[in-house]
């Protein structure tokens, strides 16, 4: 069955995929400036006895880093909070751990992003707490609990989100 969007649900898919399109090149970009860094490694061939080695290649661009303040702005773009500062998240990593301290297991970046995406969830679903928990729980999984640590521990990690990384959402 085909159903009409409205002109809110088109305009926040067309933004949607702008950031993740925005997103996508940052993670490529972030693979070519890991792929283009220092190899320091012992497999590199030695030069035989009495060669001159050959002279290292210069790259002839070299890729920069995305900055703190575009990635925010991408962030913002996409209707979700920037990323937390050291206080904040501290507070968010220490309340999950609290909750259970499989839900970071050690993956502390990690754990921020998916705490940055729910609060996406709550942007999504203004008014379906069920929802929002059923979404959380499906995207707070771990090695140990794949498919999500239950509806209980979801609403927990919902409200730890909302309270240390998106207050005003």
């Amino acid at each position: 069955m085909h159903t009409q969007l409205t002109a809110e649900e088109a305009q926040r898919r067309r933004r949607n995929k702008k950031i993740f399109g925005v997103l996508f090149v940052m993670f490529i970009l972030g693979g070519v400036v890991n792929a283009c860094g220092d190899d320091s490694s012992d497999t590199k061939p030695k030069a035989a006895a009495g060669t001159k080695p050959a002279a290292k290649p210069t790259p002839s661009a070299t890729p920069s880093k995305i900055s703190q303040a575009d990635l925010d702005k991408a962030l913002e773009a996409a209707g979700l909070p920037p990323a937390p500062k050291a206080a904040q998240r501290q507070a968010f990593l220490k309340g999950l751990n609290a909750i259970d301290t499989d839900i970071v297991h050690g993956k502390d970046d990690k754990a921020v992003s998916r705490g940055i995406d729910t609060c996406g969830i709550l942007k999504r679903f203004p008014s379906d707490e069920t929802q929002q928990i059923d979404q959380t729980n499906k995207r707070w999984s771990s090695p140990t609990h794949p498919e999500g640590h239950g509806l209980a521990k979801a609403a927990k990690i919902l409200d730890v989100a909302h309270k240390n990384i998106c207050p005003d959402f």
